[in-house]
C-alpha cells in the first residue's frame, strides 16, 4: 500500500508541475499578444 501512496504523491507533483508550466506558457502568450504596438516587430510585412 505504501507503493501506491508514493505513486499517487508523485503523480500529484507531476500534475501540479504540468499545470504550472501550462499557466506560465499561457501568461507568456498573453504578454506576447500585447506586443503588437511595436512597429519594428512587423517590419518584414511590406
Amino acid at each position: 500500500m505504501e507503493f501506491f501512496t508514493s505513486a499517487i504523491e508523485t503523480l500529484k507533483v507531476l500534475v501540479i508541475a504540468l499545470g504550472a508550466g501550462l499557466g506560465v506558457w499561457g501568461v507568456i502568450n498573453l504578454l506576447e499578444g500585447y506586443g503588437n504596438d511595436n512597429p519594428g516587430a512587423n517590419a518584414h510585412v511590406r
